[in-house]
This record gives C-alpha cells, sequence and structure tokens, in this order.
C-alpha cells in the first residue's frame, strides 16, 4: 500500500492532480467555517449542540457542518444534488431533455447547464427558508424544538443579504466541484461530499464513546468495520450480460464484430433512495409549522421528529426499499439499451433482439435490485436500530455516513489505479 502511494507522487500529472484536490477541499473547509455576516454570533453554538438530529441533521452531514455554523457555505452541495435528481427524473417525461441525453456530448453540455440554472433557483428558495429558520430558530426542525434566535436584526435589507450570500456560496461550491472534475482527480461533486461526512466521523465517535461508554463504542466500532467490507463487498458486485456484436460493413469497410458485457451493479442507484426516503420523511416536519392540527404535530413530534423511533425506522426502510426500484427503473431502460444494441447490430447471447432483449434485461434488472435494495436498507437501519436500543440519539445517519465514504473512496481509487497502471505502475487494486 505504502509503494502504492509512493508511486502517485512519482507521476507529476497525477501529484498535480491530488494536490490541487486537498487544495480546493481546504478552501472548502475554510468557506464552512466562515458565519454569515448578519448573525449573531453568540447563539451559533447553541444551534451547532442541537443538529444532531432533525431537520438539520440530514442537511448537516452534506454540508460537513457548516448549516450549523451558518456558515457562508452552510447549504452546502444540496441544492446541485437535488437539481441533478430533478432533472434526471425529469428526463424520462420531458421529450426535449430526452432528446439532450441522447446528443452525447453536446446534449450533456446543455444539461449540465440546465442542472446550474435551476440549482441556483434552488438556492434562493432554500436559502430564503434558511434565513426564517435561523429567526425563530428552527422550532420543530431541531430535535429538541427549543428555538434559537440566530437572526436578531430580522429587516428586509439583512435578509437579503444573507440570502445572496448563502446562494453565491452554493455557486462557489458548485464551482470548486467541477474544477475538481476538471482539473483535481474523482468526481468533484462526490469529493466534497466525502470531505464533508469524513470530516464529522471524529466527532461522531467522540459523541458516541461518551453516552455509550467504552464496551458499547467497541461493539459499534467492529459492526462499523464489518458495514465497510460489506459495502465493498456488495459494490465490486455486478451481473455481466454477454452481448454479442456481429460483422458490419460501413462504406467499403468490414469491421469485425467482438463480443462485450453490460455491467449491471448489485448497488446500481448508489446512495440516492437514502436522500429520497429522508427527504420525504422531512417532509411532514416541515408541515407542522405551517398545518395548525395538534393531533397531527403530535404524531410528528412523537413518530418523526426523532430518527431512531422505531416508527421512523420502519417507514425509513420501506421508503429506501421502494425508492430503490424507482430510481433504478428510471436511471436504467430496458427498451433503449435493447434498441441501443440492435442498432449496433448486437444481441445478447441466447436472446432474440427486440421486445425478447427487453424482457430479459428487465428480468435480471428487477432481480439484482431486491438484494440492492434490502443492503441500502441494512445498512441505513442497522446502526440507527442499535443505536436506538442504546438510547444514543446523536448520531443518526451513522449508516449513511459509511456508505457515501466508502462508495466515493473506492470510485476515487478506481481511478488514481487506472492512471497509475495507464503509466506501468503498480496501482491500488490487485
Amino acid at each position: 500500500m505504502l509503494s502504492s502511494l509512493k508511486n502517485i507522487f512519482k507521476v507529476p500529472d497525477l501529484r498535480n492532480k491530488v494536490l490541487f484536490t486537498l487544495l480546493m477541499i481546504a478552501i472548502y473547509q475554510l468557506g464552512a467555517n466562515i458565519p454569515v455576516p448578519g448573525i449573531d454570533f453568540s447563539q451559533i453554538q447553541k444551534l451547532e449542540g442541537e443538529v444532531n438530529g432533525g431537520v438539520f441533521g440530514f442537511l448537516s452531514l452534506f454540508s460537513g457542518g457548516a448549516i450549523s455554523r451558518a456558515a457562508l457555505f452552510g447549504l452546502g452541495i444540496m441544492p446541485y444534488i437535488t437539481s441533478s435528481i430533478i432533472i434526471q427524473l425529469l428526463t424520462t417525461v420531458i421529450p426535449k431533455l430526452e432528446e439532450w441525453r441522447d446528443q452525447g456530448a453536446v446534449g450533456d453540455r446543455k444539461i449540465t447547464q440546465t442542472t446550474r440554472y435551476l440549482t441556483m433557483v434552488l438556492a434562493v428558495m432554500q436559502a430564503t427558508g434558511l434565513a426564517f429558520i435561523f429567526h425563530n430558530g428552527g422550532a420543530g426542525l431541531l430535535a429538541t424544538g427549543q428555538a434559537v434566535n440566530l437572526i436578531p436584526n430580522f429587516t428586509v435589507p439583512n435578509v437579503l443579504f444573507i440570502v445572496l450570500t448563502l446562494t453565491a456560496g452554493t455557486a462557489l461550491v458548485m464551482w470548486i466541484g467541477e474544477l475538481i472534475t476538471q482539473r483535481g482527480i474523482g468526481q468533484g461533486m462526490s469529493i466534497v461530499i466525502f470531505a464533508n461526512v469524513v470530516a464529522g466521523l471524529p466527532s461522531a465517535g467522540r459523541i458516541i464513546l461518551a453516552d455509550a461508554g467504552a464496551f458499547k463504542f467497541t461493539v459499534i466500532v467492529i459492526l462499523a468495520i464489518a458495514i465497510v467490507v460489506a459495502i465493498v463487498f456488495v459494490e465490486q458486485g455486478q451481473r455481466r450480460i454477454p452481448v454479442v456484436f456481429a460483422r458490419r460493413m460501413v462504406g467499403k469497410r468490414m469491421y469485425e464484430g467482438g463480443n462485450t458485457f453490460i455491467p449491471l451493479k448489485v448497488n446500481q442507484a448508489g446512495v440516492i433512495p437514502i436522500i429520497f426516503a429522508s427527504s420525504i420523511l422531512y417532509f411532514p416536519v416541515l408541515l407542522t409549522n405551517i398545518i395548525p392540527w395538534t393531533a397531527f404535530r403530535s404524531f410528528v413530534n412523537n413518530h418523526l421528529v426523532s430518527s431512531t423511533s422505531f416508527f421512523y425506522i420502519t417507514i425509513y426502510g420501506i421508503l429506501i426499499i421502494m425508492f430503490t426500484f424507482f430510481y433504478v427503473s428510471v436511471t436504467f431502460d430496458p427498451h433503449q439499451q435493447s434498441e441501443i444494441i440492435r442498432k449496433q447490430g448486437g444481441y445478447v447471447q441466447g436472446t432474440r433482439p427486440g421486445p425478447a432483449t427487453e424482457r430479459y434485461l428487465a428480468q435480471i434488472l428487477n432481480r439484482i435490485t431486491l438484494p440492492g435494495a434490502l443492503f441500502l436498507a441494512a445498512v441505513a437501519l442497522i446502526p440507527a436500530i442499535l443505536l436506538a436500543l442504546w438510547h444514543v440519539n446523536n448520531v443518526p445517519f451513522a449508516g449513511t455516513t459509511l456508505l457515501i465514504a466508502v462508495v466515493v473512496a473506492l470510485e476515487t481509487m478506481k481511478q488514481i489505479d487506472s492512471q497509475l497502471t495507464m503509466r506501468n505502475y503498480e496501482g491500488f487494486l490487485k
């Protein structure tokens, strides 16, 4: 491992990419610790201690705690993630977006630009909502329901300035992510999320050790190691569907056929179903600030505010499984894939081109999606169930944190490994 690590710094181009990525992460961490002007600094620490659960807890996971510090990068990467998911889902129902998707690199640039515009719109909306939440302290959104006023001078100019600052911070985070993708190593947005969740691991471990004791902390560490091993095993797992291409004539040239395969991953959806499920469960919590129905508020406060209640855990698991099937069906279209294979003069081995191939791909996809969905639910819920039994309520997203960290680390290592192998160096992956 150490020899492979040395190889990174033997290649000037790769070394510069790694150093550039580390520099961008450092800039992000700087912006995540500078509070927005107009915020009452004396109240920030009170809010920071209450965001481990509730809606802020989920947002804090993706912003590296910047939201709890009311920082310049308080919105983090969430507006871009939400925008990307919306555009990806709309691609299946809006013909223009579907046309762009089929145009290749030109269409990808148009979709990326549309995603940026939508990110800015969402950032303005979320920043405005955060300004009001900061003013009333997030009553109903924090785990304890306590109110902490961060904006005592709640005037129109001051609120507009805070909204503008948070929106500009989101634009800068998006730019940092794209710079990492272009000039650094790995996928930029994923690297930013990875840096955020990893930065919170030491404090989460300290909280578990203080609340649960040494023995329970050791058990949780062993469980976390087992989950990491399971994530690596499942992430590497894939079903390879063999595809055969016949010889074809293009102009006056004859092109030989060949054999290839379609790799279908067991965890085809990644961490997106967990984000979907968490967002859906937080929607009723947000509605409690609008709907003046005592029974509704009482039900939400008793069952949905705490992410370690067993009602929450049960609904959370069901939603993860449902959204896994939904997202996989949106991102991988068996009909489109079968048409691409047919137009290129290929066929799935042992299956007729056309509708038969489409049915075969759909059948295989459903078979491998079920264990992938159950795996995602298990990773998200097993730590939550254990922590709930031990009454540790301050680390609600332990499984999600591990999943994000391991998946991004694996993808980044694969990219580094391919570049080392291309330059005749021994890589990380054997």
